[in-house]
């Protein structure tokens, strides 16, 4: 099982030389339109999260396998992936329905390789396109909410990955609570280079995190920054975003330089409806 820390040697080679927890990657291009809400000035921030994905998917890259990466909901899982996946090479992330059939699939891959026309509807003659077209050059297959995935789309995957000379990289991105459905699909077992658990930031990082995050929260008392945490967030990234494009809006129409006790209270408020 990995650990969400890691700044070795596959951290560094998708991060850089300084990477570090809680360093800030400037111009970072490859994060481009990832962000939540777009807010204006968000960063890219390396959290132990995104430095252990880093360094999961550097190696399951490497060795052609698959991965899994499963946490709580809004803790960073699908950006890291993105961020650091487009760092490796060429991604492919999946759009799926609610309950897919290994036709989505098929479907999808076909649209994510940027394979002409639509899909052949005849299965072997799509399964020879993706074939051919995955053996171009080494992939990363991405599936969001993988423990959704039937056994049919599961067996559909093991094949795609045994059939590609040397393997295939695909990264099974899940809630923390599909752990077990996952675990049940015993083609995992030997094709599997991880299983990486990611956490939300504890209460002593947030003081450092959020403030790295965006420059909005510089200068803003450590002590309100947890507790808006409690309050807000639970150590989720993602939910800082959303409290970070409120203090903005809230700021703006106040005329604030800074976000003073009594607007940090107004936008929790407005978040959490007062509760």
């Amino acid at each position: 099982m990995l650990t969400t820390e890691s700044t070795g040697p596959s951290a560094r080679a998708v991060w850089g030389e300084a990477a570090g927890p809680f360093a800030v990657l400037d111009d970072d291009a490859d994060s481009s339109g990832l962000h939540f809400l777009q807010v204006e000035q968000m960063r890219t921030l390396l959290t132990p999260g995104m430095l252990a994905v880093g360094a999961a998917l550097a190696d399951a890259a490497s060795e052609r396998r698959f991965l899994c990466v499963l946490g709580d909901v809004g803790i960073g899982k699908t950006f890291a992936v993105h961020a650091a996946g487009r760092r490796l090479g060429d991604l492919l992330p999946l759009e799926l329905r609610a309950q897919p059939a290994p036709t989505d699939l098929r479907n999808s891959l076909h649209r994510a390789l940027r394979l002409p026309g639509g899909a052949p509807a005849d299965p072997g003659a799509a399964d020879t396109l993706i074939r051919h077209a995955l053996a171009d050059r080494p992939r990363i297959v991405v599936v969001e909410d993988a423990h959704r995935l039937s056994a049919s789309c599961m067996e559909y995957l093991r094949f795609l990955h045994d059939g590609a000379r040397g393997g295939l990289c695909v990264v099974l991105i899940a809630a923390r609570r599909g752990e077990r459905r996952l675990r049940a699909q015993r083609m995992l077992a030997t094709r599997t280079a991880g299983w990486l658990h990611l956490q939300p930031l504890t209460r002593d990082q947030i003081p450092v995190a959020v403030p790295a995050l965006h420059p909005v929260w510089q200068g803003v008392d450590p002590g309100d920054l947890m507790e808006l945490d409690a309050r807000l967030a639970g150590g989720a990234l993602r939910r800082w975003v959303v409290i970070t494009h409120h203090t903005l809006r809230l700021m703006a129409r106040a005329r604030a330089a800074v976000p003073d006790a009594r607007l940090l209270q107004a936008v929790a408020d407005r978040i959490d409806g007062g509760r």
